[in-house]
């Protein structure tokens, strides 16, 4: 009943506009009335100008036999639809950079290697660097292992008499735990080096066989096809 009763109003004054522009426009000159909304798109006003409270709604403009010929969205709308666009141009962009951004990296691979087994022989390269280096640092972690073991029981021993542990102990407990954390923590960062250099060059190596249109290796294969469990 309500929906009947606006649609009836809505007739009503759409029709009373028409009414009016056909009787206050004299023949053969150009007029047009503008009709306002309400936040909820119902019309509440029409006249030669929008009331300036009205100015942020949603208009329509008529022309002298009542048909509509411009709409303006609320300034609310208007917002949102311009929200709308900068985040479709902000994709777009980034978009745009990533393929952009692609192309400059298909081309430095191309023209870095010649096949694929001289992206294995530089991979291997590096990763015998890292292993170097982390050999050195577990000789390293060995030796601050042995430092912190000695002062904790130069700690303990002092401990068990019942006195004051002397700041000099403490201290140097302190610095053989800190050098014995900082070379674990060095082992496990290069030990994190070498997952991602295999990583980046098994993605270098297969993105150079996509762009030279050749298969990828039997291993890649078989483990992106893994047989079937019997």
């Amino acid at each position: 009943m309500l929906e009947h009763r606006s649609s009836l109003s809505l007739v009503a004054t759409t029709a009373a506009v028409t009414a009016f522009l056909l009787v206050a426009v004299p023949a053969g000159h150009a007029q047009k009335i503008i009709c306002w909304k309400d936040k909820t798109g119902k019309v509440i006003g029409c006249g030669d100008r929008v009331p300036p409270e009205f100015l942020q709604n949603e208009t329509k403009t008529l022309d002298s036999r009542g048909i509509t010929r411009q709409t303006t969205v609320s300034a609310q709308e208007a917002a949102r639809l311009r929200e709308e666009d900068q985040k479709k141009a902000a994709l777009k962009a980034e978009e745009d950079r990533r393929i952009s951004e692609q192309r400059r990296q298909d081309a430095a691979l191309i023209n870095t290697y010649t096949s694929a087994k001289e992206i294995d022989v530089r991979r291997d390269r590096e990763l015998q660097v890292v292993e170097l280096q982390i050999q050195q640092l577990t000789a390293t972690r060995k030796s601050a292992a042995d430092t912190y073991a000695a002062q904790q029981r130069r700690h303990d021993d002092f401990a068990k008499t019942g006195k004051p542990v002397p700041d000099a102990v403490k201290n140097d407990l302190k610095r053989a735990t800190d050098e014995k954390d900082r070379v674990e923590a060095q082992i496990a960062e290069k030990e994190k080096d070498k997952e991602r250099i295999s990583t980046s060059y098994a993605q270098q190596k297969a993105r150079f066989l996509e762009l030279k249109g050749l298969p990828a290796p039997a291993a890649a294969t078989a483990e992106a096809n893994p047989a079937p469990k019997k």
